[in-house]
């Protein structure tokens, strides 16, 4: 036993001994000048770098070490932290060799993945069927793994993630629809399939760049194609290449619609510039430009410049005519600067725009019935100490009718404001004196009528006008015996002009002859009114116990006195004579066809009256917590007229009545008018427009008016059914918005609107032949099932038999994207649109088809 112990301990003595010997080598000579206890370089130890930067966490509930093959197995409930990655999954191998990180989802009895691997970066979550990352060189790839982006989700075959930044995807599909992303479905009803994907990720933004892409609705492949897509995910703006719209117009043939570019200019601007392209000829170039700066101003610009070709050139249908459209919008917050607020509305169009429409939602919209466009820029200027208003506008009125185009440049508005003439003595302003309020101001106008092709061009030098207007109005009222209200006013208007009139009859051209006179005149004129008013109220109450238990009218009655001199006294000046074709004496103003207008000829002293009524009744109702409810008879009901004592003849005016009701609940609103000439119309000389004679009492109606307006809807006629609490059952997905009965029947809110308008016009003056005008209205819309919703309007006129304006429109809801389609079938522009879009603000302007056609007047539909 001893003799084994003692050789046991020579061996191990041996080995250290031998070991020791090994590790010694030879010492380099050293430099002259070293020193003898320098260490050397060769004895600095070096430590190999770990394969690992960081500590590799791993959990299971079931872990396995294979120690040769450095491998380890995580099974159920495995999970892997390592750096800023989390990794869960139900299987997950690790390779030490080869630096690889496996993972797998859970699987059923036949292989397929039922709970997939959730991989955690950064914050943002990856789901895949299986995982593979090599810890060293960072990169990973991954199947079936599903990524979310911005609005929508991308699913592909395979991804491989080159670092933090890139990702290479193959058959991948990419979809926005928010059932399927939040896996209320498991297909989406419509997806982008790509056979080769780019995933580029940077700190702030990221995109899609892609090959080949085709559209696929319900797993269905469509025709819809891209060569390749560029989808920027950022809340900051992104250029890019807007997609077009497609589709066949008889007139000018096939087209592209809205093909153009989108470039965002800076933070406050950006730039959008689209053109429509037709296989006839035609073309249209549509620039548009928005900008805004928070708390201060925004706009837009837009502009239609294009050429209309129609027909065939050396034909006689053939036509080609340029047109432009320019509109521009500013408005300033409110909160800039109160003291100086500038606005513009600009819209300006060629003559013949509304007639060559390249754009079908200008006959949509009715556009093309426009008869009149108007422009307006105001910049407005008003002061801290300074009681005033200084307001500067240029306008500019085009009528398609007659050609002509009104032109105000400059036109500048000083108003004074309001202020007391005399001082309270006691603080409480009392009698005529005490309340006199002054109004006065300055408008000075710059005015033109000329034809569109004379702008700016001396033939409009030679027309313009400038006139300034100034108007002092005096005011001041007083109660007389507690229930009277006594007003006295006064107005001043006077007026400077650079061109005045001189009218004569030429008889060698049998025509009177109208000669501008550039001179500077102008007038003054005044009037004063006085007026009485007061209030009376009137009840009558019936039976207890009656339905009706009670009326009450409120009647305010008026009277005012109106006085004003004869301007066209020969003493003022402001009008001459002439003789006519016939050798009359025709009086005339030198101010009439003048921007400043003219004085009233003739003296006025009329005796004014006005009869406002308002007449409500009380009813009983069981509906009203009260037991009685309110009606209104007639909102208002005003009689008014006036005699002139001055006139030579036919003292009494045209007497008007007017009312406002409104009935069933104040649903069905009718609003009416009514013109009663006093004096017989004599029409005994056989001729078309009557003459008024100086009989009194022949009451006729020169004119009547009526228009009701009732809106129906599903709510009406029927309480509102709490589906929740009526019906236990809910569908899912798709049918959510469904309720199930007890026989498996579903039930949803089928809203509805129908808006029904009437109107008839009757107005006759002194013809013999009474002019008619009556239509009935109908716009309205129903919702077919929760995700279909049909729309229409359409107006019938009952004096031609006709249908007029009439358009007819369906909507779908597809979930994730929507189909629009709009169609007139009649009038002068017959013609349909077909849309189909995405809902997600991504893809709205880059995936769409749009579909129009459009038929000439004269073609049959």
């Amino acid at each position: 036993m001893a003799k084994t112990v003692l050789k046991n301990i020579l061996q191990i003595l041996i080995i250290l001994i031998f070991n020791n010997f090994l590790a010694q080598k030879t010492p380099e000579k050293l430099p002259k000048n070293a020193v003898n206890d320098t260490i050397s370089k060769k004895d600095t130890i070096v430590v190999k770098k770990e394969a690992l930067d960081d500590i590799l966490r791993t959990k299971a509930d079931d872990q396995r070490r294979d120690i040769p093959k450095k491998m380890t197995f995580l099974n159920k409930n495995a999970q892997v932290k390592y750096q800023d990655m989390q990794i869960d999954a139900d299987y997950i191998s690790i390779d030490d060799n080869k630096n690889l990180i496996y993972a797998r989802g859970k699987q059923d009895s036949l292989g397929k993945i039922i709970e997939p691997v959730i991989t955690t970066q950064a914050g943002k979550k990856y789901e895949t069927n299986e995982f593979s990352y090599n810890t060293k060189t960072k990169q990973a790839i991954a199947f079936n793994a599903r990524t979310e982006e911005s609005e929508g989700v991308i699913i592909a075959q395979k991804t491989k993630k080159y670092n933090d930044s890139v990702f290479a995807m193959r058959k991948a599909d990419y979809t926005t629809d928010d059932y399927f992303i939040k896996k209320k479905d498991t297909a989406a009803d419509y997806f982008m399939r790509a056979y080769n994907i780019k995933l580029i990720k940077t700190k702030n933004k990221s995109q899609i760049v892609t090959g080949p892409i085709q559209m696929f609705i319900e797993q269905v492949p469509t025709p819809l194609y891209l060569p390749f897509a560029i989808l920027p995910f950022s809340a900051k703006r992104a250029a890019g290449i807007l997609i077009p719209s497609f589709g066949e117009r008889e007139d000018v043939g096939f087209f592209l619609n809205g093909i153009g570019y989108y470039q965002p200019i800076g933070e406050h601007f950006d730039l959008k510039v689209l053109a429509d392209i037709y296989t006839k000829g035609s073309w249209n170039l549509r620039p548009q430009v928005n900008y805004q700066k928070k708390y201060r101003y925004s706009g837009n610009f837009t502009a239609d410049i294009g050429t209309m070709v129609r027909g065939i050139k050396g034909l006689d249908d053939y036509t080609k005519n340029s047109t432009y459209r320019i509109n521009w919008t500013h408005s300033q917050d409110s909160k800039a600067n109160p003291f100086l607020t500038f606005s513009a509305s600009v819209d300006i169009v060629s003559t013949k725009f509304y007639n060559n429409p390249l754009n079908n939602n200008y006959i949509f919209n009715q556009n093309v019935l426009n008869t009149q466009q108007n422009s307006t820029v105001t910049l407005t200027k008003r002061f801290l100490k300074l009681p005033m208003t200084i307001t500067g506008t240029a306008s500019y009125s085009q009528n398609f009718a007659t050609g002509l185009a009104d032109l105000r440049l400059p036109q500048m508005n000083v108003a004074i404001n309001q202020f007391y003439l005399f001082k309270s003595r006691t603080g409480i302003r009392q009698g005529l004196l005490e309340n006199i309020t002054v109004n006065t101001g300055f408008n000075l106008t710059n005015f033109v009528n000329t034809q569109e092709n004379e702008l700016f061009k001396k033939e409009m030098w030679d027309k313009m006008q400038t006139g300034l207007k100034n108007n002092i109005a005096l005011a001041t009222n007083t109660t007389v015996a507690k229930y009277f209200t006594f007003s006295l006013s006064a107005n001043i208007d006077n007026a400077l002009t650079t061109k005045t009139l001189n009218r004569y009859y030429d008889p060698i051209k049998n025509v009177t002859v109208d000669e501008i006179n550039k001179n500077f005149t102008g007038y003054s004129t005044f009037s004063t009114s006085a007026s009485l008013q007061t209030t009376l109220y009137g009840m009558m109450k019936f039976k207890k116990g009656s339905a009706v238990e009670a009326v009450r009218h409120m009647m305010t009655p008026s009277i005012g006195f109106t006085y004003s001199p004869d301007f066209s006294s020969p003493n003022f000046g402001y009008y001459r004579n002439y003789y006519n074709a016939t050798g009359a004496l025709t009086p005339y103003s030198i101010f009439e066809k003048g921007i400043i207008g003219s004085p009233s000829s003739g003296m006025v002293g009329a005796l004014g009256f006005n009869i406002g009524n308002n007449i409500e009744m009380k009813v009983k109702s069981k509906s009203d917590s009260t037991g009685v409810k309110k009606i209104k008879i007639f909102e208002s009901l005003n009689l008014a007229g006036s005699y002139n004592f001055a006139a030579k003849d036919h003292p009494w005016s045209v007497f008007s009545i007017n009312g406002q009701s409104s009935f069933f609940n104040n649903k069905l609103t009718v609003n009416t008018s009514l013109s009663l000439e006093p004096y017989k119309i004599d029409f005994s000389s056989g001729q078309d427009t009557g003459v008024r004679t100086e009989q009194f009492g022949h009451f006729s109606v020169q004119g009547f008016n009526v228009q009701l307006s009732y809106p129906l809807s599903s709510e009406i006629f029927g309480e509102k059914t709490d589906y929740a609490k009526k019906y236990s059952s809910k569908g899912e997905v798709r049918n959510e918005n469904y309720y199930f009965d007890d026989d498996h029947y579903a039930h949803f809110d089928q809203a509805w609107t129908l808006n029904v308008s009437a109107n008839y016009a009757y107005s006759k003056g002194l013809s013999r032949l009474a002019n008619k005008i009556a239509s009935i209205g109908l716009d309205g819309s129903i919702k077919l099932t929760p995700y279909w919703n049909v729309n229409g309007s359409t107006h019938y006129d009952i004096v031609t038999k006709q249908l007029a304006y009439t358009r007819i429109g369906f909507s779908r809801d597809q979930r994730s994207f929507t189909i629009n389609f709009n169609w007139v079938p009649f009038g002068q522009y017959k013609v349909y649109d077909f849309f189909i879009g995405i809902k997600a603000n991504i893809l709205s302007d880059a995936l769409k088809y749009k579909d129009r056609s459009f038929t000439q007047p004269n073609a049959p539909f």
